[in-house]
C-alpha cells in the first residue's frame, strides 16, 4: 500500500469512526428526545384521562341533576292533579247531594252571607223549579236577627247551583263554583295536608 493509500485509508477510518460516533451520539439524542416524548404523551394522555374523568362526572351529575328535577316536577303534577281530582269530586258531591241536604247548605250559605239589609236571593233555573215549599220564610227566619230579608226572585242566574244574592246594584255571587273558586288556595293546602302529610 502506498503512502496515499495509507492516508486515504487513515482519513476514511476517522471518517468511519468520526460519522459512527455521530450516528451514535444522534441514535442516542434520538432514543432520549423518543423516551422524552413518550413521556410527555403519556402525561397528556393522563391529564386528558382526567380532565374527561372530570367532565364525564359533571355530564352525569347533570343528568343525575336534571332527572331528579323532573321527577320532582312529575311528582308534583300528579300531587296537583290529585288534589284537583278531590276539589272537583267534592264540588260534584255538594251539586248532586240530596235536595234536604243541598238545601239546607243553601239555608247555612244564606246565614253566612247575607247582609242585614232588604234583598233579593237568586237561583239557577234548575234550583229555582225544585224549592222547597217553605224555604223563603227559613231564609228570613235565619238571617231576621241581623235585620235583614230577602225575597225568592223569579229571575235566575247562569250557575252551577248556590245563589247570588242581590241588594239594590250590589250583587254577591255565592255560587258553589265561585265559592269553591275563591278558597282554591285554602282547599288545596287541606286537600293536600290530608292527602300527603
Amino acid at each position: 500500500m502506498s503512502g496515499l493509500d495509507k492516508i486515504l485509508a487513515q482519513i476514511l477510518s476517522e471518517a468511519r469512526s468520526t460519522a459512527d460516533a455521530k450516528i451514535a451520539s444522534a441514535q442516542q439524542q434520538a432514543e432520549k428526545i423518543l423516551k422524552e416524548k413518550e413521556e410527555e404523551a403519556k402525561r397528556e394522555c393522563g391529564r386528558i384521562a382526567r380532565q374527561s374523568a372530570v367532565e364525564q362526572a359533571d355530564r352525569i351529575a347533570r343528568a343525575k341533576s336534571s332527572v331528579s328535577l323532573q321527577k320532582r316536577k312529575t311528582i308534583l303534577a300528579a300531587k296537583q292533579q290529585m288534589i284537583e281530582d278531590v276539589i272537583q269530586k267534592a264540588r260534584k258531591a255538594v251539586l248532586e247531594s240530596s235536595e234536604d241536604e243541598y238545601f239546607r247548605r243553601i239555608r247555612e250559605m244564606v246565614e253566612q252571607y247575607a247582609l242585614p239589609q232588604d234583598g233579593q236571593i237568586l237561583f239557577c233555573l234548575k234550583d229555582r223549579d225544585r224549592l222547597p215549599s217553605g224555604l223563603e220564610a227559613l231564609l228570613n227566619q235565619a238571617i231576621s236577627a241581623r235585620g235583614g230579608s230577602l225575597k225568592i226572585s223569579q229571575e235566575t242566574r247562569p250557575i252551577d247551583g248556590g245563589f247570588v244574592l242581590v241588594y239594590g246594584e250590589v250583587e254577591e255571587n255565592c255560587s258553589f263554583e265561585a265559592l269553591f273558586e275563591s278558597r282554591h288556595d285554602v282547599l288545596q293546602d287541606k286537600v293536600h295536608e290530608f292527602l300527603f302529610a
